[in-house]
């Protein structure tokens, strides 16, 4: 269901006043609700732009354009036409953390023309939401023959006021896979995006981009004071953007809320994305999976050929048998195919084959038993980063697993640059991990990226990516010191703003025992199931070891939670301490929340009124137990129910990095 209003420009009385009081090379479009407000002029015939939120100036006058190969400025306009309109739709998404999402916005197009002999046209679309502000530019095509080397952007965010920003290293050997550090905007260095900060001005504010397509990835560069510059990701020999004939921007965006637990309920990135373009989606399906997958990050298994290998016909079975038992519909196989060595990971365009079977592993046997007990494998394709091997054979790859029945593929990219040369987030790796998404559509597959280009909204328009990693995941608590305590209080803040993150959640056995001396999980057990509502992703790994997870009532709710939803509400949160997030079943009246909190303790009380006022419910409550923290006890887990109705309130206790994931289900 999509429905749509288009309004003229004439019917914008906000507008048009605006643009009356002002001179003619200067323009102003407010969001719907008036609150967010960008203003627009050309000072000595460069464009520049500012933005405010009600009262407050959130960014000052910012410069705006492009510097071309040979030190050729694209900055010096007259302004020849604008247009002003105001959009508003409702639309559903095929699977997400909210069925129906509103886009509502109002626009103004500014077309420009070079002053100079040479009359180049270049187009900025500004579009202003209730729930922030977006624009991008458009260099359309006027008969220019030669190609267009992108050196520099000139796009900048001066930020009006300093304020604590959250934020990773944006050119790195990890990629994205780092802790996030916690320093004022006027301390940065270069950095990714979404850059969450929280402004003096008391507003929270997060830099991303979206619908990200043949350009390159915007990073923000530190330059001076509070005043951010956009700063896109080269090509190996430098250039930033290489393009004939005409180019289009990714969306600049900012999040404007209130308050820091509003921006994870704000859809402008995915509402600056085109619409579904799968006609038949009935393919597409959210899933829960096991994996023989964290045996080999403990080192129980390896992933290559050897008395402990991982993915063998044997060791296949016997999982499927675990999730046939558990009720868990999908498996992930790591490891099954030839190519596999103790080095496999280091940067060295490692050859791996994505037909031919390892040793010990019978491909066709383990899909055949699978059918026979109603589980889908999923497959796996790790190309080292070696992107020649791996699109020399992702036909036959595809087609392999549509002839065995897979319907479902993780692809890795464990190197630190692609081709051991170009960057994850510069252009030639958005050119493949598109080429790739629009690949498997083709074979009715869904993907998985790991160390994968940044989300921009990308699912919207092509719903077969599910998700994607692109942060430090749980694996790290296998094999590294692992990730904090507070880490998973700052994700929902930060980087699951770009979209759904396979982040490998529910581990009961944070202590680890079948793993590596030292190494643990740093949380309570209850607080990795509630992390199945924290953390959104539309397929969910259940990712402890099987064996784990029989005879445990607390499974429950790890077989029970949905990974689909009609609608999501942060109850309360604060980044890097704790968050509360509800959400609810789109096949269901039920409702699920998850609350989590850093290294320590905390008490909440929480106000039920989201849910029916007309009903009553059972809360199947799982939470630590009295005295259990991560370093106390961590694994118990007290299971208890009780009715409640919107009227109510639950007190929760959180122990040391602890949690509680409830179940209200209407009675």
């Amino acid at each position: 269901m999509i429905k749509k209003i288009l309004f003229p420009c004439l019917i914008l009385s906000f507008l048009a006043c605006d643009k009356q009081q002002e001179p003619a090379d200067s323009f102003k479009l407010a969001s719907p609700n008036g609150e967010n407000k960008i203003s627009f002029k050309l000072d000595n015939n460069k464009p520049e732009y500012a933005v405010s939120h009600g009262d407050i100036e959130v960014l000052s006058p910012s410069a705006m354009g492009f510097v071309l190969r040979d030190n050729d400025s694209l900055n010096n306009f007259e302004i020849v036409n604008t247009k002003e309109s105001s959009f508003d739709e409702t639309w559903e998404q095929v699977w997400g953390e909210k069925h129906e999402i509103r886009n509502y916005y109002n626009e103004l197009v500014v077309e420009l023309q070079e002053k100079n002999d040479s009359k180049r046209k270049l187009e900025i679309q500004f579009r202003s939401y209730d729930d922030g502000i977006a624009f991008r530019y458009i260099f359309p095509e006027q008969e220019i023959e030669d190609s267009i080397f992108i050196m520099d952007e000139l796009t900048t965010f001066n930020l009006k006021e300093d304020g604590k920003a959250w934020w990773i290293p944006a050119y790195a050997e990890q990629r994205y896979e780092y802790l996030f550090e916690n320093s004022k905007v006027s301390a940065l260095d270069t950095v990714h995006t979404p850059l969450t900060i929280e402004s003096e001005s008391g507003l929270a504010l997060s830099f991303h981009e979206a619908n990200l397509i043949d350009f390159a990835s915007m990073t923000l560069e530190h330059t001076s004071g509070t005043q951010l510059k956009a700063n896109l990701v080269p090509w190996a020999d430098g250039v930033k953007v290489r393009t004939k004939g005409t180019f289009k921007s990714s969306w600049r965006t900012l999040q404007i809320a209130e308050k820091p637990t509003d921006l994870i309920t704000s859809y402008l990135i995915l509402n600056l994305n085109e619409p579904n373009q799968i006609a038949d989606t009935s393919w597409i399906n959210t899933y829960k999976y096991l994996g023989i997958w964290w045996g080999m990050h403990i080192g129980k298994y390896t992933f290559w050929e050897s008395e402990t290998q991982g993915a063998t016909t044997k060791n296949a079975k016997e999982h499927i048998d675990y999730a046939n038992e558990l009720g868990i519909d999908h498996l992930l196989i790591e490891g099954w195919n030839k190519g596999w060595t103790p080095s496999w990971y280091e940067n060295a365009m490692h050859q791996f084959s994505f037909t031919k079977e390892a040793d010990n592993f019978d491909l066709k046997e383990v899909t055949d038993y699978a059918s026979e007990n109603d589980v889908r494998i999923i497959g796996y394709h790790e190309t080292g980063s070696n992107l020649d091997n791996y699109l020399e054979q992702i036909d036959s790859a595809f087609a392999l697993y549509n002839k065995m029945g897979i319907h479902d593929v993780k692809i890795g990219h464990v190197g630190s640059k692609l081709n051991m040369k170009e960057w994850h987030h510069g252009q030639f790796g958005v050119n493949y991990f598109r080429y790739v998404l629009e690949k498997a559509a083709e074979y009715k597959l869904t993907v998985l990226f790991h160390e994968p280009i940044k989300d921009t909204g990308e699912r919207r328009t092509l719903p077969n990516i599910m998700a994607r990693e692109g942060a430090r995941g749980n694996e790290y608590n296998a094999w590294s010191d692992g990730n904090p305590a507070n880490y998973t209080t700052i994700l929902p803040f930060t980087r699951l703003l770009s979209g759904p993150m396979d982040y490998t959640a529910g581990i009961l056995d944070v202590e680890v025992s079948q793993g590596y001396d030292g190494r643990r999980v740093h949380s309570t057990s209850a607080k990795q199931m509630a992390l199945l509502v924290t953390v959104y992703s539309p397929i969910q790994m259940l990712a402890d070891l099987p064996e784990n997870y029989v005879d445990k009532p607390e499974f429950q709710f790890l077989k029970d939670v949905p990974v689909d939803w009609e609608n999501t509400k942060v109850l309360n949160g604060a980044i890097g301490e704790f968050i509360t997030t509800v959400r609810k079943d789109i096949d269901s009246d039920d409702w699920y929340l998850g609350s989590i909190t850093n290294e320590e303790s905390r008490e909440l009380e929480i106000p039920l009124s989201f849910l029916d006022e007309n009903a009553t419910y059972e809360a199947q409550i799982y939470a630590d137990a009295e005295g259990t923290g991560y370093q106390n006890n961590p694994a118990k887990i007290a299971i208890s129910k009780k009715e409640v109705t919107s009227k109510d309130s639950l007190n929760l206790e959180l122990g040391e990095s602890g949690g509680a994931a409830i179940r209200f289900k209407k009675l």
